[in-house]
């Protein structure tokens, strides 16, 4: 029977949750501040986290974080209920696994959890080689991003993957695989994001018996389980100087050596790594050492957002739609008029995970042939029914929506940590709370 870790401020859905959650099976542990939260993830043992995003003493992501970085392989649940999915968005970048909107729908909510009890949480010593459900598409950004993949595949070059979130990196990442000369060697993933700094370099290359408090045995890393193939290494930027060390002496020698080891051992690994900012800028401010940057940047792909795909989003609602009838068990043949009209007005910060999302949503919540406007989240309704008009020649809003942009793109950068965000910015927290205010950027 799993045990849920449910982190919420407000008592009366709270206790809804709880009656609802243990009706179908599952033992409920609740809280409702981030403090409880971190009380009793270090008392007990919990299979899933289900966390309000926003708490009277924090957001309920901070929780998820210090599980990660106590080296705790949890998945975890974020619900909010806020008016856009951006908020889930920072969450799906942190490592969370899903999230849910309020208000929750029953069905939906059972239907996450299952995934995401059923779903490993990416940790260093899972091994996938399963066949990605990656399609190519049909407009001039998916032709030339084919023909790169087709390109550098058969080669040994490292390779830069870089997009926002959600615009399938790993699943281009697994393509080149499967297209390369190491096709029937293993496959590795790992989210660097999700390394906390001292279990990174444990974790990458291994570690002997007594290496550091809480090595009891041997270990053996990430490349030495790679030997012959390709390992992944997303969000590479997350990396902490020291490991950047480390792996630059590994690609460059192509021997690695074990924490409190003095063996060095062959590997013989195509790195593929990938970011959601431009490394360069890491480059810029010191974040990012240039000779490793320019030892992975062999080759470079940019992925474009779903957004700027244009007609490749009917495919993939068609894809989606297969996908999940299949795993829901409906027969969804086709979205409204309606449906299809708010899809392509909506701009998608989430990408190609934030559609998969709506689509599976929609096919749950379908009974007939046609999923129609109602099955839409809320969220998604009001953002496309609230977009600003302005004209493109009034300067006043075109300077609020670059300065709305750059403060955005900082938040993310140092995963909402205002302090360090207002110093970027060179201006003082009071102004900058004022300003993620203003523009609902806290969301």
């Amino acid at each position: 029977m799993a045990k849920i870790l449910l982190v919420e401020d407000d008592l009366t859905f709270s206790e809804l949750l709880q009656g609802f959650l243990h009706k179908n099976g599952y033992i409920v542990k609740a809280v409702d501040n981030v403090k409880n939260g971190f009380k009793l993830l270090d008392q007990q043992e919990f299979d899933l986290l289900l966390l309000d995003y926003r708490l009277p003493d924090g957001i309920g992501l901070d929780i998820f974080v210090k599980a990660i970085e106590s080296g705790t392989k949890i998945p975890a649940i974020i619900m909010t209920s806020f008016n856009d999915v951006r908020t889930a968005v920072k969450a799906m970048q942190a490592g969370a696994l899903d999230y849910i909107t309020k208000p929750v729908n029953p069905e939906e909510l059972l239907m996450i959890i299952n995934n995401a009890l059923n779903q490993q949480v990416p940790q260093s010593n899972t091994i996938q080689n399963i066949t990605p459900d990656f399609i190519k598409g049909k407009s001039a950004e998916a032709d030339k991003l084919n023909a790169y993949i087709e390109i550098v595949a058969p080669t040994d070059m490292a390779v830069v993957i870089q997009g926002e979130t959600g615009t399938g990196k790993e699943y281009v990442a697994r393509a080149i695989h499967r297209l390369s000369k190491r096709a029937d060697k293993t496959f590795i993933a790992i989210d660097c994001g999700a390394l906390s700094r001292d279990l990174a370099a444990s974790e990458l290359f291994g570690h002997i018996k007594g290496a550091f408090t809480g090595a009891i045995s041997d270990k053996k890393g990430l490349f030495e389980a790679a030997n012959g193939g390709t390992l992944f290494l997303d969000e590479v930027g997350n990396l902490s100087y020291d490991v950047q060390v480390k792996l630059l002496r590994a690609l460059q020698e192509k021997t690695i050596q074990p924490l409190g080891s003095t063996k060095q051992i062959p590997v013989n690994v195509r790195i593929i790594t990938a970011t959601n900012d431009d490394l360069v800028n890491s480059v810029n401010n010191g974040d990012f050492r240039q000779d490793l940057y320019h030892r992975i940047n062999e080759f470079k792909i940019q992925l474009p957002p779903l957004r700027k795909r244009g007609h490749d989003l009917e495919l993939f609602i068609k894809h989606f739609i297969t996908l999940s009838n299949l795993e829901l068990g409906r027969n969804v043949e086709d979205i409204s008029s309606e449906a299809r009209k708010v899809l392509q007005q909506y701009d998608w910060p989430g990408n190609l995970r934030e559609l998969k999302n709506v689509i599976k949503r929609m096919v749950l919540l379908t009974s007939s042939a046609i999923a129609g406007i109602e099955s839409l989240p809320d969220e998604m309704l009001f953002t496309v029914t609230n977009i600003p008009k302005a004209q493109e020649s009034d300067l006043k809003v075109l300077n609020e929506t670059n300065e709305k942009e750059m403060i955005r793109k900082t938040l993310m950068k140092v995963k909402f940590n205002k302090s360090e965000a207002a110093r970027l910015l060179n201006i003082d927290r009071k102004t900058l709370y004022n300003k993620i205010e203003r523009y609902g950027l806290d969301s």
